[in-house]
Order: C-alpha cells, then structure tokens, then sequence
C-alpha cells in the first residue's frame, strides 16, 4: 500500500475508483482493510480513499495523545497531497470522532459526513475513568484487553454468527502497537462535544446506529440527535456494522450518497 508522510511519519492508505471523492476511516483498534468490501463496492461510481489512521494498521505513531484534531489535520494533508479538494467522509465510531473534527475546524472539506456506530457527544466522566481503567490493563497485558475489548463489541448471537470475521479483527487489533492504542484512548478521552455540527444545515448528514449497540446505547444517541438536520438509520446490529449489517449498510451509504 501508498504511504504518505506526515509531520515525519508514514501514513498508510489506499485509493481507488473515479468520481466524487469518499474518505473512509476506520475505528478504534481496526485498520483500513475492515473497509475493503464496501471500498471495493463503491469505487464503481467514487473515488475511494481509506486511510489507517495515527498509531493503527501501518501507519505510525506520532507522540503519545493521538487527539481527534491531529488525526483530523493528517487526512486533510493527505487529500491536498493528493490533490482532492472536497470529499464525502464516512466514520466508524473513534473514525467518526475524525470526521467530526474535520467539519468542525476545516468545513471548507466536507461535501457531507456519516457516522457509523459513532457519536457528536463528548466522554462522560464514567467513560473517561473506563478509557483510564483501560490504559492500566494495557500496560500490564495487552493481548488481554484486546480480547476483552473486540468480544464486548459484539452481542452473544453475533459473536456465534460471525465468529470468523470476529477473529480476524482480534488478529488485526494484536497488531497495533501498544503505543498506539494508548494515544488513541488519550486522544479519544478528550475529545470536544461536537453536537452542534449536526445541528448546520450546510450539507448532508447522516447518522447509522446499531440498534443493539453496547457502546452507545441508542436511546441516549437518538436524543442527542433531536432538533439536528441529521438523518439516522437504524440497523439491527451493534457496534459493528461493518461486520453484521454489511450489506444493509452499503445499501444505506448508496442511498445516502445518491440523494440530492
């Protein structure tokens, strides 16, 4: 895969198709590759770019607080590099965290956004002592939270219905460095309250939510996204709806990004 380099630091990516351009990003503990069949879908009629973000895939770290802003700044460098002056962005969970930093501090970017399975509303003091919590674990034994992290994101059913595709993206998470992983939950654990970006009318926007998220419970999001100009979708899932609702979600991305 192309990298590109960022304030000294390899930044891995892909880009194919032609047409309007749709930056891809990927959430906490994945990488780009988790995009591949919806990339490789959408490239018919787009120009698809997916990106592994700071400290994830084989893009590398840079410093130890990987803030939503710098993630932010790295995928816009990476769109004047490669000369796209507008996109539509799509965000699963930590990914969407980016996406929203992006509309907040260079909107000029944004042809419309799409959260999937992620949120506007900043860490809760509970989440933030979780994410704490969380960093000690890893540092005493990674492989162990990886486990316990990915196994969470799923209910009983699914972990029995996509068992494979579960343990590849365990497999994929044990590659990220420690490093890594930590910036990202420092990073993800001061992140701003971006609630209001819903609420502009100054271009499309949707929201795509698992019906049975552990994460972030719906009722919870359906109420931050009360008086937005934000379509939501909801799918049967949970956290990953690349993985259990793979077909519905690009059906919905289709939809989304045909619509005037």
């Amino acid at each position: 895969m192309p990298t590109f380099n960022y304030k000294n630091t390899a930044i891995s990516y892909t880009l194919s198709g032609r047409g309007p351009a749709i930056v891809l990003l990927h959430g906490f503990l994945e990488n780009q590759s988790i995009w591949h069949f919806h990339a490789v879908n959408l490239s018919f009629l787009h120009t698809v770019i997916t990106i592994d973000l700071l400290g994830h895939g084989q893009s590398e770290c840079l410093g130890y607080i990987h803030t939503m802003e710098e993630n932010a700044a790295m995928v816009i460098e990476l769109l004047k590099h490669l000369e796209i002056e507008k996109a539509h962005f799509v965000g699963h969970s930590m990914g969407g965290y980016v996406v929203l930093a992006i509309a907040d501090l260079m909107p000029q970017w944004v042809k419309s956004l799409v959260l999937l399975n992620s949120t506007a509303l900043p860490d809760s003091e509970e989440r933030q002592q979780n994410r704490n919590r969380a960093i000690q674990l890893i540092k005493k034994d990674c492989p162990t939270y990886i486990s316990m992290c990915i196994h969470n994101l799923f209910s009983e059913k699914a972990r029995s219905h996509f068992t494979a595709a579960i343990e590849q993206l365990k497999v994929e998470a044990l590659q990220t460095p420690v490093q890594g992983i930590i910036a990202s939950l420092e990073g993800m654990k001061i992140r701003k309250d971006r609630v209001f970006i819903l609420k502009e009318k100054n271009y499309k926007k949707l929201v795509i939510l698992g019906q049975n998220d552990s994460v972030l419970p719906i009722e919870e999001q359906k109420k931050s996204l009360k008086n937005t100009f934000t379509k939501m979708v909801v799918l049967e899932g949970g956290h990953v709806s690349l993985i259990e609702n793979k077909l519905e979600l690009l059906d919905a991305l289709v939809l989304f990004f045909n619509e005037p």
